[in-house]
């Protein structure tokens, strides 16, 4: 029976081998069409096959700390990522694992520490997470649990969310309600009790091993009733205090958990001493709130709610209190002679307040008149001036040790849809940054995580190929960049991205509410809980002039493209003859002359201002670093320029610049490629690196009175603004 055993094993890691090495090969770019849409779904299939089965779980740790100590011995980098992301999830989902294979994965990631970036930041973060796995199994599963579900205890503080905000421009609102319905329904099949069952089942089994009847344990959880509260927080102290410890193996935490196992056998009236077969407890979905991004405030609000964990409703009385405090706190108390209108008395005004003519005005229009004042900001306090540096320089690190004291918070936002779905982000991410330099919230409470799933409907892939659309004028550069930089993001969540629309339309045409596909869930889950290296987009800021004289100007913030069209006009040329001078019939259709100001991008970092005119069709300024290059270091800047008899373009790539019309000419621009930031009549732009608010509370004149920490750290720091969308490995050199 024992070789029979063995044959099955050997059996269950070829066919693991077999997947896993098919997965590995989705990496090499192909140029088929069938296969690049599916890319990805062989981890999503790989991952429902083996959290239900132990044994599958534990034949696949061993199949990928076999795949990684190959790419490690032969050089594929390409490997390592996805490996690792691979083995350590599965090691987290796996019940238990036997502890030598346990401190062989320790050993094969803890090599990845001598290689450069990314990988060994990678390796860092998953041989802290596998070292505590060693010496106290189970802890990071029940952590997870109770972080990303809130559950209440007292030994582990940290929560999660994870808010999914989809751009209704690119999902129609049919589709929207059926995704949205297929994340809910996936949220209602548990509760509390549910996962209090799952953490002390998952923790008992992981700790004791074979030692205890996984199967017969689950049958005495779901009858212990309000019990099971007790059993939890007593489990989880014992595995808390076990991790904290100097030396856990001496430690009788396994003695303690032995115990808690006998006490709930004997409650359900079953045999302490069985031993038999490991039950599967596959890790569920975290918390997840779907919405609608109708409006521009509404990834505020919900940070917000998240923050004070209270509803809305109770939020907005609550912003009103603290409204009024505010205004007592900045009411000034000035003594009765101070000379301020406010404290004088009426008959003190005559002969103050005069016209132009030196006449004393009356009295009912001396108390209308308004004394005009300077606007001014409040200055936030040292400490939170500090704290609003810190996280700007702050990597996305899902390590709780270096979590910010307060912070016990964190928000996933994961945004769907496009680059102006990206660029609507930025312009929010820029607001909540201006909010906290004015009165900082969200920053002293929260940790605030970003990412992108792209999304694009197969009406818009269709007319992209029918219109032969360049890649740099699609809708999913930034995707296509992210890709790029990150195979396993571009293989995960852009080869998957394609198909939410997809399922939603069947889960729609089905109309079935009592069944769900864990497919959109499980991508979120899977990004969201291995996806912390960031890959920082800058966010430029454009100022736009108009040529009306009323209209004032107006400041916006894009990431990937401003395109410029300007109003075609005929221009006559001249045909000269001996005799006249006479105008041919013939006309030629042209753009305005424009003027262009610019400072030069070049490698050696010695920038130079050119100035120059010339006469085009339209612009292209595209943020988005071109194929084969991995760093966002300038603007291409592509003019369509019309030179009689030819067709030229004119690239110059710059990190500022100014257009301007001139021959009283105006053009049209829209930011982000989205109709819904379009701007006409526009006679001039600025274009520049967003500042961070963050970042420059100060001016140069007061920076000597600055608190001495905030001044060491602003002072190595840029103080440009940069959107974080966090991604597997960030950007690989």
């Amino acid at each position: 029976m024992q070789a029979a055993g063995h044959a099955v094993s050997s059996a269950m890691e070829s066919s693991m081998c077999r997947t896993v090495l098919a997965m590995l090969r989705e990496l090499e770019p192909s140029g088929d069409s069938a296969t690049v849409t599916s890319r990805g779904m062989l981890r999503w299939t790989l991952s429902n096959k083996v959290e239900n089965s132990p044994a599958l779980c534990v034949s696949l740790v061993r199949v990928l700390v076999k795949e990684l100590e190959r790419a490690e011995r032969c050089g594929y980098k390409a490997h390592i990522i996805p490996l690792v992301h691979t083995l350590a999830y599965t090691v987290l989902q796996s019940v238990h694992v036997p502890e030598d294979l346990t401190k062989r994965v320790y050993g094969c990631i803890k090599k990845l520490l001598i290689l450069p970036e990314p990988y060994c930041t990678v390796g860092l973060h998953y041989a802290r997470l596998i070292s505590m796995e060693i010496t106290t199994p189970g802890l990071h599963y029940h952590r997870r649990l109770i972080t990303e579900h809130c559950i209440k205890n007292d030994s582990w503080a940290l929560q999660e969310k994870v808010f999914v905000f989809a751009d209704p421009a690119v999902f129609p609102e049919p589709l929207l309600a059926a995704a949205k319905a297929d994340v809910e329904f996936t949220g209602l099949n548990y509760d509390t009790k549910d996962f209090k069952c799952k953490a002390v089942l998952h923790t008992l089994q992981a700790m004791l091993g074979r030692q205890c009847h996984g199967p017969n344990l689950a049958e005495a959880l779901e009858v212990c009733g309000e019990d099971i509260n007790g059993y939890f927080q007593e489990v989880v102290a014992i595995t808390e205090q076990s991790a904290q410890c100097a030396d856990p193996k001496s430690s009788n935490c396994r003695a303690r958990m032995q115990q808690i196992y006998s006490d709930i056998m004997i409650a359900a009236n079953k045999d302490p001493s069985s031993q038999g077969p490991l039950c599967g407890v596959p890790l569920p979905g975290p918390g997840i709130s779907f919405h609608s991004w109708t409006q521009d405030e509404d990834i505020w609000n919900e940070l917000a709610n998240f923050a004070l964990m209270i509803s809305p409703t109770e939020r907005s009385s609550l912003c009103a209190d603290e409204e009024a405090e505010d205004h007592e706190r900045k009411t000034s108390v000035t003594s009765t002679d101070s000379g301020i209108e406010g404290d004088l008395l009426a008959s003190d005004f005559n002969g103050l307040t005069l016209d132009s003519s030196g006449v004393a005005l009356p009295l009912e229009h001396r108390a209308s008149m308004a004394f005009p004042r300077w606007t001014c900001v409040r200055r936030p306090k040292a400490a939170d001036r500090i704290a609003l540096v810190r996280e700007s320089v702050r990597g996305s690190n899902q390590d709780h040790t270096f979590i910010t004291e307060g912070q016990n918070l964190t928000a996933h936002v994961v945004v769907m849809g496009d680059d102006q779905t990206l660029g609507r982000l930025a312009r929010t991410f820029h607001s909540i940054r201006k909010r906290e330099t004015r009165h900082i919230f969200l920053t002293k409470r929260l940790k605030l995580e970003l990412y992108y799933i792209p999304v694009i409907s197969e009406s818009a892939v269709t007319t992209a190929v029918e219109e032969n659309t360049s890649t740099e004028m699609g809708k999913m550069t930034l995707a296509r960049f992210l890709g790029n930089v990150d195979p396993w993001y571009d293989c995960t969540v852009n080869g998957l991205g394609s198909m939410v629309l997809k399922l939603a339309q069947m889960r729609r045409s089905c109309n079935d509410s009592s069944q769900s596909s864990s497919f959109l869930v499980d991508i979120i889950s899977y990004y969201v809980r291995t996806g912390f290296q960031p890959v920082h987009i800058p966010i430029y800021s454009i100022k736009i002039s108009f040529s009306r004289l009323s209209a004032c100007p107006v400041e916006d913030l894009f990431v990937s493209h401003v395109q410029i069209e300007f109003k075609m006009h005929k221009t006559a040329t001249l045909k000269y003859t001996r005799s006249i001078c006479q105008k041919v019939l013939t006309q030629e259709i042209g753009g305005p002359v424009i003027s262009v100001n610019y400072r030069k991008a070049s490698l050696s970092k010695r920038e130079k201002d050119v100035v120059m005119s010339l006469r085009t069709r339209g612009i292209c300024i595209s943020a988005v670093p071109p194929n084969g290059q991995k760093n966002f270091d300038s603007l291409s800047v592509r003019f369509s320029e019309i030179i009689p008899g030819t067709n030229r373009m004119d690239t110059i790539r710059t990190g500022s610049i100014s257009i301007r019309a001139l021959e009283k000419h105006n053009f049209t621009l829209c930011l982000d490629k989205d109709s819904r930031k379009t701007f006409k009549d526009v006679q001039r732009i600025e274009i520049s690196q967003a500042l961070d608010p963050g970042c420059c509370l100060h001016s140069s004149k007061s920076r000597h009175v600055l608190h001495d920490k905030e001044a060491s750290l602003s002072k190595y720091m840029s103080k440009s603004l940069k959107l974080p969308i966090n991604t597997f490995s960030g950007i690989i050199p």
